[in-house]
């Protein structure tokens, strides 16, 4: 599979190195919106061709495109691509309205073409040891999924700049870089809320430097926290009357464990690196693009839109705005 990059940064790195470890995948272009971050990021990673037209670039000899833009650009993108016969998975969120979600994945259908989101709980294996070990632990009524990570971005705007990460502009903030990450699981292994409440708190800048929601369900109430202002230490937690799972980060789906009431420990999964965890985003890309009839891929598009709809909502309970 021959793929074009756009985004220079290092989540486009790590996708490449795990596309690699596990698919037969050749990077052939990147975008880039100055030369020389391109040229920089192409000599690194073994690009060949580098494009600061984005016109030109969708024109180019390539199969598919991972796309690691800023979220405001994530729409135009993806259409562009679309547009130009390119297959497409996009990091996270795929795109700001569910509205343009919904749009762009009918144009993929049109276009006989994959369209997804690169978000890594999709498609790791390990879900699916999640949803057995939900199994064993009883009744559950509580569940508490969290993703706090201390932005490496914080010093840089505690001095002064204004990094991507915090600028409402580019319809960023807690709630869409690490809050989706908490919403999937949410929906995904319980099903669509009766009720949800959400409240945030906003830097100086506008964006949501942190914030809450709660998915009320008819017998478990499911509650979010997600924050860049601050590490979490303790991870994730669903709690049933017969035991707890206990996962160290709900993003990646490592060092999971169930706790049974006896206290006696069985581990679920352990360490995992990050970039196997992307490679089987790239994994199933390419799975879908050979067989786009795989039933797994309309769940994932189904997902990814109900997802969209329920960050809508907390961006709008919570006040959450882009400028």
């Amino acid at each position: 599979m021959r793929y074009g990059v756009i985004g220079t940064g290092w989540i486009a790195k790590s996708f490449i190195d795990g596309a690699r470890m596990l698919c037969d995948a050749e990077f052939s272009a990147v975008y880039s919106r100055t030369a020389e971050s391109g040229n920089k990021f192409a000599s690194e990673n073994k690009i060949a061709n580098v494009f600061t037209d984005i016109e030109k670039f969708a024109k180019s000899d390539f199969d598919a495109v991972y796309i690691a833009s800023p979220n405001r650009l994530h729409f135009e993108q993806s259409k562009l691509m679309l547009q130009n016969g390119k297959h497409v998975i996009c990091e996270k969120p795929i795109t700001v309205e569910p509205e343009e979600l919904a749009e762009l994945q009918a144009l993929a259908k049109q276009n006989g073409l994959i369209y997804i989101e690169a978000i890594m709980y999709m498609f790791n294996p390990a879900r699916d040891l999640l949803k057995n070990a939900i199994k064993k632990i009883g009744r559950i009524t509580s569940v508490h999924f969290d993703f706090s990570q201390l932005s490496s971005k914080y010093p840089a705007y505690l001095a002064g700049s204004l990094p991507n990460i915090f600028n409402p502009a580019l319809a960023t903030g807690c709630l869409m870089d690490l809050g989706v990450y908490c919403v999937y699981p949410a929906l995904d292994l319980f099903g669509l809320p009766q009720k949800i409440t959400a409240c945030a708190h906003f830097m100086e800048s506008g964006a949501d430097g942190s914030g809450n929601a709660a998915f009320l369900y008819p017998d478990k109430l499911v509650n979010l926290t997600y924050s860049k202002l601050g590490q979490d230490r303790l991870g994730s937690q669903i709690f049933g009357d017969e035991g707890t799972i206990v996962i160290e980060s709900i993003s990646k789906l490592i060092n999971m464990k169930l706790i049974d009431n006896k206290g006696e420990i069985t581990e679920i999964i352990g360490d995992v690196a990050k970039e196997i965890i992307m490679g089987y985003e790239a994994e199933a890309f390419e799975k879908f693009i050979k067989n786009p009839d795989d039933p797994y891929y309309q769940t994932v598009c189904e997902r990814a839109l109900q997802v969209s709809k329920a960050m809508k909502e907390i961006r709008n309970l919570s006040g959450i705005k882009f400028k």
